[in-house]
Formats: C-alpha cells, structure tokens, sequence
C-alpha cells in the first residue's frame, strides 16, 4: 500500500458527480454546517446542505467500521469495485451484519425523528460519514416509498475540482473520516478489530497513529506527551494484537481471512478480546527474559506455546474452563510447572494446523466453506486440546495450593475427607502411630485456630478505630 502524499486526489466519476449536481435540491433546514474539513472549524467556514436522491449515494469499502470484511473478501473473491452496483449491494450487506442491533435503533431512531445531521459526501457521491444512515434510510425508502422524506438524504458535499480549494485529496478523506469516526456522539463505535484494521491501513497509507489521535476528541487539548502515551497504550491495544492475529492466520494458512477472528460487537463467537489477552501475556511475559527466567521457560519453547495458545483460541470455548481469553491470560501459570508446560507443547505437537484436502470436501466433492473447515478441525481435535489444557491447569492448581496458606487447609481437610481414610485400614501395629499422628494434628490445630482468632481480633480493632 502506497504512503498517501498531501496532492494525491481520488478519481472522481464525472457521470456520477452530473448527475449529482442535476439532481440535488439546494434547500434543507438547517441550510448550512461548518464541518471538520480543512481549516473549516477554525475559520468558522459554513458549507452548504443539499438534499441528495438517496439512490445517487454510494457507500466508500474504505470504511473503518468494516474493514476485515472488506480485506477479507478481496483477499478471498476478488476486488469491491465501488461503482459496480453489485459491489455497493456487498458492501451494505457487510453494515448490515456489523451489528444488526445498533443499526435497527438508527432505524427506528430516523423512522420516528428524521435524519438529525447532513452526511459528508465526496462530489461524486461517496460517503465519507454517513454510511450507516444511508443503509438504514435506504431501506425506510424501500418499505415506505410513499414518504419523501426518504427518498432524498441531507448532505454536505466536498468540492469539486472547478471549485474554490479543489476536490480533497486522498489523505483529506482519511483525516476526515477519522475525525468523524472517533467522534463519541452516540453512534456505533468501531469494533476493536475493525478500528485495529483502519488504523494499521492509515499508517501504512502515511497517517501516522499521533496525528489519528491528535483528531480524536478524547485527546482534545492534549500535550504532545500525552499523544505520545496513548500511542505506546494503542500499540499495545490494538496493534500488537492485530499482529497475533496475521500470525494466527499464518499458522492455519488462513492469510487475510479476518472475518474468521469476528465479524463484530454482536458476534458471541469473536476471538478479538483474546488475542488481546494473549499479546499483552506475551508482551508481559513471553518477551520478557527476566519473566521467562522466574516462570522456568526456555526461548526455543515459546514457538510450541503459541502455535498451542492459537489451537486454544480457534476451539473457542473449553468445558469447564474460564473464557478462552481469560487462558490466554493465565498460560503463563499453566506452564510455570514443568508438567503444566509438557501438557501445553503437547498440544503442538499432537494438533495438526491444516486438515488433509481430502477432508476439505463434501460428498459431492465441493469444497467445504472455511467456517465448516474451522468446525470439523475443531471436532477432530477439541478431545486432545481440552485434555491438554486441564491437565495443564491442574497441575498449576496443584503448586497454588503448595503456596498459600489457605490452599494447604483446603488440601488438608481434602485429605482428612478422603474416601480412602479407612481407620479399619491401618494395620494394628501402625495405631500408636497413627494416634500419635492425630495428637500432632490436633495440636497444629489448636495453634492455627489461635493464630487466625488474634489476627481476626487485630483486624476488628484496626476497622473500628478507622470508623
């Protein structure tokens, strides 16, 4: 992808933009906005609101709320021609599926109140801002043909090329869309994957993270050392991440398939929270000589632990177990014993990443989708992975319990309870013995119960005095 230059323009379709300035209505209430555009803000420059025939409006695959279905489908079927309408039918449906939710509240929102502010188009009719209102009224124009007020939406529309500062240039939409994209006025928010995307494509395309978020408004008045933090913080929240998940996809030869990490805020089955979980237990441990030191793991060992921690993640779910991200979170624990450790490497090496060609078929011999892929890999090796990680888990149980205080009475009277704590099973010469073991325990007893009633004792008087 080509840095963006400060002069490079976008094409503009001069049949579309025609058709556009043929159409449009000149009058709408309110008739004028001041935009996050250029130097509009500052100037206090108002640009005027047109009313534009909804079907002349066309949705941007450049779009930060769908960007790993949009890097998805054209690593996997081919390219999103924007001015194919075919494309522009893919690109909606894409929206539609990004949370469904949050889009039927816009609908019933502008069904009953209207389109409360104009959406920013380019000339020729892409949106800049506004995708989600278009989908939606796009669709009230459908069920209620009758109503007018549908059939046309509000819009501020950038300038053309004849006009006074030229058409905007490329790296002018993507300041634009990121302005208004980070905005917190109760639109959907960016799933964390799709934003993790858009801002990884804006830096390759020459918007450096500081300048996105020298446009968020959470970042308004901010120094520049502050900038620079929330950058260190983003790199950690989002980028790093995002680059768990290109090796994931790396290890199952699933390269650029992102819609099988999630396809949103309303898919219950998204990994994103744990590659999250899992870079930042990298980055704090993994990556860390002096952890890897403490925990007992060697650097050649730490292939096997991850090409295992993204086994983990494609099964999603353990019985029995905490959330796959909350493992992610505790691999470190599991594999601080030496038979923790040998259970979690020996999911690397009993799990094959790619099923045989042979079982990526139907029995027609159609090629089965990636989704039914993923479910028959998950089939055939969630018996080996579940038994793996249990293991792994109680062995870490296991040395928690060696360690506090309280872990080592829960044992004990484990112990005490056993079904195998048979008196009729000691032999009749071990008896002294074992009463002598009894004495001891009721002794050790005794001096824990008083050691637990002073402490108890002390802590009242400390919480009344603070009171």
């Amino acid at each position: 992808m080509c840095p963006l230059t400060q002069s490079r323009t976008r094409e503009i379709i001069n049949d579309f933009a025609r058709e556009i300035r043929k159409k449009r209505l000149p009058t709408a209430k309110p008739s004028k906005a001041v935009i996050n555009f250029r130097t509009d803000l500052k100037d206090g420059h108002e640009r005027d609101i047109c009313r534009v025939p909804i079907e002349l409006l066309r949705y941007r695959k450049d779009n930060g709320r769908i960007a790993s279905d949009v890097m998805d489908y054209e690593k996997n079927i081919g390219t999103l021609d924007e001015k194919d309408d075919q494309a522009q039918e893919q690109i909606a449906k894409f929206l539609l599926e990004k949370d469904p939710e949050k889009t039927n509240i816009l609908k019933n929102s502008i069904q009953h109140a209207g389109q409360s502010e104009p959406v920013i188009i380019t000339c020729d009719g892409f949106l800049i801002n506004g995708n989600r209102r278009k989908l939606v009224m796009g669709k009230l124009h459908s069920e209620l043909p009758q109503n007018d007020d549908f059939a046309y939406m509000k819009a501020v529309i950038l300038p053309s090329p004849e006009e006074p500062g030229g058409e905007p240039t490329l790296l002018e939409i993507e300041k634009l869309e990121n302005r208004y994209q980070l905005q917190r006025d109760g639109k959907a928010e960016y799933y964390g994957f799709d934003r993790a995307l858009s801002i990884k494509r804006k830096i390759q395309m020459g918007l450096s993270l500081e300048d996105q978020l020298s446009d968020d408004p959470s970042f308004a008045g901010a120094t520049q050392a502050a900038i620079q933090k929330a950058a260190k913080d983003y790199e950690r929240d989002y980028l790093d991440p995002l680059k768990c998940v290109d090796m994931y996809l790396k290890q199952f030869r699933r390269e650029g398939q992102y819609r099988m990490i999630s396809t949103g805020m309303g898919d219950p089955d998204g990994r994103w929270q744990a590659f999250i979980d899992y870079s930042h237990t990298y980055s704090r441990c993994f990556n860390n000589p002096k952890k890897l030191v403490e925990i007992g793991i060697e650097e050649d060992e730490i292939g096997d632990i991850e090409e295992a921690a993204f086994d983990m993640i494609r099964l999603r779910a353990i019985p029995d177990m905490p959330k796959i991200h909350m493992i992610m979170r505790a691999l470190p624990k599991y594999c601080a014993t030496k038979e923790g450790k040998k259970e979690i490497r020996k999911i690397a090496e009993q799990v094959d990443p790619v099923l045989p060609a042979t079982e990526c078929i139907d029995e027609q011999g159609k090629a089965l989708s990636p989704a039914d892929i993923d479910r028959k890999w998950a089939t055939k090796n969630q018996q080996a992975i579940i038994y793996h990680v249990k293991k792994a888990r109680q062995s870490h149980e296991k040395k928690a319990e060696k360690e506090t205080p309280l872990g080592l009475l829960e044992a004990a009277l484990r112990k005490l309870n056993h079904e195998d704590m048979s008196i009729k099973s000691v032999l009749l010469d071990d008896l002294h013995k074992a009463r002598g073991i009894i004495s001891d325990i009721r002794s050790r007893v005794d001096d824990i119960e008083h050691e637990i009633y002073q402490s108890e004792k002390e802590f009242k008087k400390l919480k009344d005095k603070n009171q």
